[in-house]
């Protein structure tokens, strides 16, 4: 199958079959069987295409103007004189995994790994590893520095804080006390080898910040600790199901009673936490479902009553203390999804009963208590993926789609984090026709690259101010039938234009000064890449190779501050083997002028909407004035290039405020109502341990609005606190040191759904540290980790003969983990 994956902003087409592994979800990547005919290999590949399951082309969409340019004689024999190719040797069976390692060290990493036949003499198989320190323009086999031994299929490659780098040896269990790793602090120039007291079950978890600090899972269920980089390892505790760094030194983890057997009841475990590196632990709660960690918020979901629905208790304080989130719970034909989080708030989906495909969206205040209803018949397809994106390029913006009662999908986005919800304007250069009664652009998402009809989610950069770059369709609502194409967005989304006709992958280098996208070819071999320096209003296309070869992916520097790229792929050679090869390319021989002053504008973010003057630009309380590049000017923003603003406050409006717990912004108004089951302005919840008489006018301030003075619903403040049973963490803390039966590691593995945020922030592609995806990995120089892997091709038709599909993904941001069938949420 083919897998897409956008890690970073950096999209690699993954290549492969799926496997599942006790740590998690996991890719691993085989050849199609070898005694496949040929007359079975084209049956098969006509299916593949034929079927509305693959990326489409059908009919074309409206009509959009577009530019392009040709690329003069003296540029491409600058990009000619800049381009680097290297081949490396596969074989049947094997597969490719390329890593970024540190920030501007220019250092990749290539582990080739060929899986040896079942009746070979050789034992599990052979790894090569490759390391180049110039961006992907040279390689260098540097296999003797881990005595050529053979690297793990599955997370085999690990890449943390600063520049280290952890590879797992694929070593049997049987006849072995312990598996092997070899360590880096240099990012690969010397690697240590140590001997594990133990076998991983998953990756090794690098701490947010200090990369001294591991923490792995055993096979056995035992949870093990480093503080030294791997060289010594010390038990923290048995029966361990999931585990997550907090703030600070904080380990929370769920485990199983020291009192019960071994049995198939979910709701039972017991979630501790250790804040001395696990000198000590406190019990925070018993009967809990499944945790996660986000942001400043420790999330867990408690059957309180055998077979008995969900509820989510939150904490802002480490666990010190907790109280129960005033959301709907869940039955087990239901699920919790935290879609994103920061340190001021949550946006939580509550699935709604059934196979609905939908639920209801919700955002928290800033002790993750009270939660208000944000979107209704938000969109969570069959297999539990979301479209929801946070738009990192502009504060405040978020980007998803709603299931509408008429059957349609429709996109939808907020500028105020959730507080409204609004269908996204018409391009400015697409015509709809008059058959069209209502024409927005449509935003395809997870679940249409789960349907496999887009290869790439939309994506945005931090530090490229207002761009936005999406496939999308223009109509009623998004279209599977209409030729999906290429969209681009410079102020976060409130302006729209067509920019590529077609599936595209596509990067975004020079913090938004330059664009590169490959054309998504079903059948064909690619050659040419695409770039825009003028955020994709005009494009000029470079021939990078002469002899052309099947994508796998892009793959560039995370940070989006490099200018080279790599395109990657594999041409068949005559022998029959596949020749993977990495084109580098280098813009910056192109893009040689240094950017000044005069290159920049002064640009207010938000200001799109128009208004008054005074509140033109007032988005969550503050006006924010951005230097960013200006649109025309061809020069590089360079590694220094730092993001700059000014801010300032506004005058409060209703806009500030979101309504209240049991209150719901009426349809065509915004005043908050209160709703039917509220019966008075006191309601009662438990809050800290104790019963709060919560006294509310319907409204409360958005979460992160710094707005001053102006309008002011004049919310009450008293409260009425009496005792509740609802009880904080335990006082004493208990040390454990009992042999506890664990779980089946595969079936009872407790996952959170998420779409995290944060860029270049996922080590293994859909393979996460500990069981839990909801954990966001904070560090932002933490690389992405890319697999390619062989295809089969018939010399010829050039038949490839792999199905395809679509993968997870991190726009930029975080991103979406996807689960076991049996997902625990």
């Amino acid at each position: 199958m083919w897998r897409l994956v956008v890690l970073g902003g950096l999209c690699v087409l993954l290549l492969g079959t799926e496997s599942r592994s006790p740590g998690g979800r996991s890719v691993t990547f085989r050849r199609t069987q070898q005694d496949e005919t040929r007359s079975q290999v084209r049956a098969r590949h006509r299916r593949d295409t034929s079927g509305s399951s693959g990326i489409s082309h059908p009919s074309h969409g409206p009509p959009f103007t577009s530019c392009r340019l040709p690329l003069t004689p003296a540029e491409h024999k600058v990009l000619d004189d800049n381009t680097h190719e290297t081949g490396f040797n596969g074989d049947d069976g094997s597969y490719v995994i390329l890593t970024w390692v540190g920030d501007g060290t220019g250092v990749i990493l290539v582990l080739s790994t060929i899986s040896a036949p079942l009746d070979s003499f050789l034992e599990g198989g052979s790894s090569r590893l490759y390391r180049s320190t110039d961006y992907g323009k040279s390689f260098h086999d540097i296999s003797h520095r881990i005595n050529h031994t053979f690297i793990r299929e599955e997370f085999g490659v690990s890449v943390g804080p600063g520049s280290s780098v952890i590879l797992t040896a694929d070593t049997p269990v049987v006849d072995n006390p312990g598996g092997i790793i070899f360590t880096s602090m240099d990012a690969g120039a010397t690697f240590k080898f140590i001997q594990l007291p133990f076998h991983l079950a998953q990756p090794v978890t690098y701490h947010f910040f200090n990369p001294d600090y591991l923490v792995a899972l055993s096979i056995d269920g035992s949870l093990w600790l480093s503080l030294d980089f791997g060289a010594k390892w010390t038990k923290v505790h048995d029966g361990v199901h999931s585990f997550s760094w907090g703030a600070g030194i904080n380990l929370f983890f769920s485990c199983t009673r020291v009192d019960t057997v071994d049995t198939d009841e979910r709701g039972d475990l017991v979630l501790k936490r250790t804040k001395d590196l696990g000198e000590t632990f406190t019990t925070i709660h018993e009967d809990i479902y499944s945790f996660g960690y986000i942001g400043a918020f420790l999330f867990f979901s408690v059957m309180e009553e055998p077979r008995s629905p969900r509820v989510m208790y939150f904490s802002s304080d480490q666990g010190d203390t907790f109280s129960r989130a005033l959301l709907p719970s869940a039955s087990t034909e239901q699920f919790y999804s935290i879609l994103d989080g920061d340190e001021d708030m949550l946006f939580m989906h509550v699935d709604n009963p059934g196979d609905t495909f939908f639920g209801t969206m919700y955002t928290s205040d800033d002790r993750g208590i009270l939660f208000s209803k944000s979107l209704e018949r938000h969109l969570f397809d069959g297999q539990r993926k979301s479209d929801f994106t946070n738009i990192t390029s502009l504060r405040g913006v978020y980007l998803t789609n709603k299931l509408d009662l008429d059957g349609r999908i429709r996109s939808v986005i907020s500028f105020n984090r959730g507080g409204t919800w609004k269908q996204l304007n018409k391009p400015d250069n697409v015509d709809c026709g008059e058959q069209v009664k209502s024409c927005n652009l449509h935003i395809h998402g997870e679940h249409s690259r789960n349907n496999r009809i887009v290869p790439m989610l939309a994506l945005s950069e931090p530090t490229a101010i207002g761009l936005v770059i999406a496939h999308g369709t223009v109509g009623d609502s998004l279209s599977s039938s209409q030729h999906p194409d290429v969209f681009v967005s410079s102020d976060g989304g409130y302006n729209w234009r067509g920019t590529l006709r077609g599936p595209h992958h596509y990067s975004i280098l020079d913090s938004g000064g330059l664009i590169v996208a490959v054309e998504a070819q079903r059948e064909g071999q690619v050659k040419t890449i695409k770039f825009s320096t003028d955020e994709g209003q005009c494009w000029k296309s470079y021939n990078f190779t002469e002899q052309p070869f099947f994508f796998a992916g892009l793959a560039c520097e995370p940070g989006t501050k490099a200018m080279n790229v790599s395109v990657w792929g594999f041409r068949p050679e005559e022998d029959g083997q596949p020749m993977w090869v990495a084109v580098t390319i280098d813009f910056q021989s192109l893009i040689t002028r240094e950017c000044n002053d005069q290159d920049y504008e002064q640009w207010l973010a938000h200001s799109a909407e128009g208004g008054t003057s005074e509140r033109k630009g007032c988005v969550l309380g503050v006006k924010e004035t951005y230097r960013r590049l200006k649109r025309q000017s061809v020069c590089r923003n360079g590694r220094n290039f730092v993001v700059s603003k000014k801010q300032s406050s506004c005058l409060c409006t209703r806009e500030d405020y979101l309504c209240d717990y049991g209150y719901y912004r009426h349809v065509n108004t915004s005043d908050c109502v209160r709703q039917p089951s509220a019966a008075n302005k006191s309601l009662e919840m438990c809050l800290n341990g104790e019963e709060d008489e919560l006294l509310t006018a319907g409204y409360r301030k958005v979460p992160s609005d710094r707005c001053e003075g102006g309008y002011n619903p004049q919310l009450a403040v008293q409260t009425v606190i009496r005792p509740c049973g609802v009880k904080p963490s335990p006082g004493p803390p208990d040390k454990s040191t009992s042999s506890v039966t664990h779980f089946d590691t595969l079936r009872e593995r407790l996952v959170l759904i998420l779409v995290c945020a944060g860029a270049g922030v996922i080590v293994l592609v859909a393979v996460v540290s500990a069981v839990i995806s909801v954990r966001r990995v904070v560090y932002s120089n933490r690389a992405p980790v890319y697999r390619f892997s062989n295809l089969r091709v018939q010399d010829d038709e050039n038949v490839v003969t792999v199905d395809r599909e679509s993968g997870t993904s991190s726009n930029g941001t975080a991103c979406q983990q996807d689960s076991d069938d049996d997902l625990i949420e």
